[in-house]
């Protein structure tokens, strides 16, 4: 297990900030508008703005939850997480990238919990983890996942995690109509392909056919589209 030091840490940041050049936040230092806003799974294995090749401030808002949700309650009621609507309703941002990964925890304990075989978690964590139970209980009940594939079932509804929020967030009037809205699985794990790192596309604002999902893309990217759910 890697560990660290405040030394550490504080030798990383100068790396960083040495490496920059002195206008490189001109064109942000007094407001952002990024092109796009990726809701990403909390997970130190998978980072945002490395899977965009984002070298650049400004491009990319990157709120992350456990289980890439894209919901929180108030007052009672499900909304769009105030992280994820934000660049959206303040910044004009009309692109969202809803991004599942490979092998996720969050999706393995939430069907834990629904099986029964959860460790207590300190309250912070079981919050969300227990707002992926209805979505566990759907993918379960679901005729295309099968606990039988060779593919495991905590892949399967990961998949069907990311077309989960991608409904919810097409029910909310929130969300302009106008705001595209494309589901990925980051695989690191060699589930869908042979290419670590790479996002495979599952979903374009509802489609999850996999022919018309292809017609969404250039021809060369076309291996980046796969779904283990049909």
């Amino acid at each position: 297990m890697p560990t660290t030091s405040l030394a550490d840490v504080l030798e990383r940041n100068a790396r960083h900030a040495d490496s920059l050049s002195a206008s490189f936040f001109e064109a942000v230092e007094e407001r952002q508008e990024p092109a796009a806003v990726s809701v990403c799974c909390a997970d130190s294995r998978v980072s945002q703005e490395a899977m965009w090749d984002v070298q650049e401030p400004g491009w990319l808002f990157t709120p992350s939850t456990i289980g890439n949700q894209v919901w929180d309650y108030h007052d009672g009621e499900r909304v769009v997480d105030g992280s994820v609507l934000y660049p959206i309703e303040y910044t004009g941002t009309k692109v969202m990238l809803i991004v599942g990964h490979t092998g996720c925890g969050a999706i393995s304990a939430a069907l834990d919990a629904l099986q029964e075989r959860d460790a207590e978690t300190p309250a912070g964590v079981g919050k969300w983890v227990g707002l992926l139970a209805p979505v566990i209980e759907g993918g379960l009940a679901d005729d295309r996942v099968d606990p039988a594939r060779e593919v495991s079932l905590v892949n399967q509804l990961v998949e069907y995690n990311v077309d989960a929020q991608i409904d919810f967030l097409q029910s909310q009037t929130d969300i302009p109509a106008d705001v595209s809205l494309f589901g990925f699985v980051y695989d690191f794990q060699g589930i869908y392909g042979d290419v670590p790192g790479r996002g495979y596309l599952v979903n374009v604002d509802g489609e999850t056919e996999i022919e018309a999902l292809e017609k969404q893309v250039p021809d060369r990217f076309r291996s980046h589209v796969d779904r283990l759910l049909s």
